[in-house]
C-alpha cells in the first residue's frame, strides 16, 4: 500500500520539470508508457530526468536506453560501484539532483567486492587525469556510466530544481522523504535485469569510432550506437548545420574545466553565426558546455525561432550528448585506460 501511494506521488513529481511538459502516464502511447513501465519496474520509479524527454519520443528512448543497458541492467560490474561513478560524475557536473538520488540508492546496497566504490569514483570524478582503476572487462560498462551521466547531468541542471524533494520542505521531512525514497528504489537496484532488454526501443545502427570503448559489451554497444543515432538524428531537424560545428568546435579545444559564471563567452562564440541562428547556438553551446548557465530568457529566445517541446529537447539532447561523448573520449584515452 505505502509502495503504491509513493509511486503515485513520485509520478506527481514530474510537475517539477521545467520549460516542457512531459508526457503524463494516462496519455502515453505505446512507446512512451512501456517506457514509463519499464522505469519504473526495473529503475524503481518514473524518473524526472529520463520523462523530461518524453515530448520527443527517439531522445526518451535514446535516454532511457543509455542508462538501463549501462547502470540498471546486470554485467560485470558491481551496481554499488556504478552508483559510486553516477554520484561521482554528478557531484563534478555541480548536478546536486542526481547526487542526491544515486547517493541514495548507493546508501541501500552492500559493500561490493572487487574495485572499492570510492577509487573509482576519484577516477570519474577526475574527467580522464587518472588512469581506470578497474579490469578492463569492466569499462565499457563503468565508462558507459560516466558518459550517461555526463549527459543526463546536463539534461538535469536545465529542465529539473536542485533536489527531487519539494523546496522549503523542513530538514526533518526531507530526512525522512530521502530515507523512504531510497528504501524504494533499494529494491531494483539490487535485483538482476538481463542485458539488452531495451535494444528494440529503436532501430539497430554502426557503433561510432569514438564510442569504441562499448564495443566489447554488445548491449552497451548497442544502446549507444542507437542512442548516437538518435541524437545525429535530432541534431539535422532541430540544430542548424554552423551551429553544430560550432559546438563541435568549442568541444574540441574545451580543457573541461567549468565556464564559470559568465555568458560573454557565448555571446563572442555565436557573433559569427547568421542572426537567426544565434539562439540556437547560444543554447546548444550551453547545454554543452555550461548547462547550469541555462535560464527562462535563453529558452524563451530559442522558441521564438523554434517552437514547441519537442524542438527544445532535440536540440539539447543533441548538444548534451554531443559533450558527452566528449567526456567518453578524455575517459578512455589510452594514457587514462
Amino acid at each position: 500500500m505505502a509502495g503504491a501511494v509513493l509511486r503515485s506521488a513520485l509520478r506527481h513529481s514530474l510537475g517539477q520539470v521545467r520549460h516542457v511538459s512531459p508526457v503524463r502516464v494516462p496519455r502515453a502511447g505505446e512507446r512512451v508508457g512501456r517506457i514509463y513501465a519499464d522505469l519504473e519496474r526495473e529503475f524503481g520509479m518514473l524518473a524526472p530526468p529520463v520523462a523530461l524527454h518524453s515530448p520527443a519520443p527517439e531522445a526518451l528512448a535514446a535516454c532511457w536506453m543509455m542508462l538501463r543497458e549501462t547502470l540498471v541492467a546486470g554485467g560485470s560490474a558491481d551496481r554499488a560501484v556504478k552508483e559510486a561513478v553516477a554520484t561521482a560524475v554528478s557531484g563534478a557536473n555541480s548536478c546536486p539532483y542526481c547526487v542526491e538520488v544515486h547517493g541514495m540508492t548507493l546508501h541501500q546496497l552492500a559493500e561490493p567486492a572487487g574495485p572499492e566504490p570510492a577509487a573509482v569514483a576519484e577516477w570519474a570524478r577526475s574527467g580522464g587525469a587518472r588512469p581506470a582503476p578497474f579490469p578492463a572487462a569492466h569499462a565499457p560498462e563503468l565508462v558507459g556510466v560516466a558518459v550517461t551521466f555526463h549527459y543526463l547531468n546536463r539534461m538535469v541542471n536545465i529542465f529539473l530544481p536542485e533536489s527531487p524533494l519539494p523546496t522549503g520542505a523542513p530538514p526533518a521531512l526531507r530526512t525522512r522523504a530521502t530515507g523512504l525514497l531510497g528504501r524504494f528504489l533499494g529494491p531494483a537496484a539490487r535485483r538482476h535485469w538481463a542485458p539488452g532488454g531495451s535494444l528494440d526501443l529503436l532501430p539497430s545502427a554502426a557503433l561510432p569510432a569514438d564510442l569504441g570503448w562499448a564495443a566489447a559489451t554488445p548491449s552497451i554497444a548497442g544502446a549507444f550506437a542507437r542512442a548516437a543515432a538518435a541524437a545525429e538524428s535530432a541534431g539535422v531537424r532541430t540544430v542548424p548545420e554552423p551551429v553544430r560545428g560550432l559546438v563541435r568546435a568549442e568541444l574540441a579545444g574545451w580543457d573541461g574545466r567549468p565556464k564559470g559564471l559568465s555568458r560573454a563567452w557565448v555571446d563572442d562564440a555565436v557573433a559569427g553565426l547568421p542572426p537567426a541562428q544565434r539562439a540556437a547556438g547560444r543554447l546548444a553551446l550551453l547545454s554543452a558546455l555550461a548547462s547550469y548557465q541555462v535560464d527562462q530568457s535563453i529558452v524563451a529566445d530559442f522558441r521564438q525561432e523554434r517552437p514547441g517541446d519537442a524542438a527544445l529537447i532535440e536540440l539539447t539532447f543533441w548538444a548534451a550528448f554531443a559533450a558527452a561523448r566528449e567526456m567518453g573520449t578524455r575517459l578512455t584515452a589510452p594514457a587514462n585506460s
